[in-house]
């Protein structure tokens, strides 16, 4: 597991935060440049790089969580 997290919650979590600053660092780029360049490399951490990153790593927690069950 590369991009996913050990929960889906957590995962859930980490991606509202790294979208929310992401639309933020988006929105303030016109007044505040210092914002958004502590906000842009905050989201590409929450998100685990690209929002294709993030998405691919949410299919990963889930088949993982999955499996998990299907072994049990």
């Amino acid at each position: 597991m590369i991009f996913g997290n050990k929960s889906v919650w957590m995962h859930l979590l980490r991606g509202f935060l790294g979208f929310a600053a992401l639309a933020c660092a988006i929105h303030y780029a016109n007044t505040s440049l210092w914002l958004t360049l502590i906000l842009m490399p905050l989201a590409l951490w929450m998100l685990k790089g690209c929002p294709i990153c993030w998405l691919v790593g949410f299919f990963e927690t889930i088949a993982m969580k999955l499996h998990k069950n299907d072994d049990a």
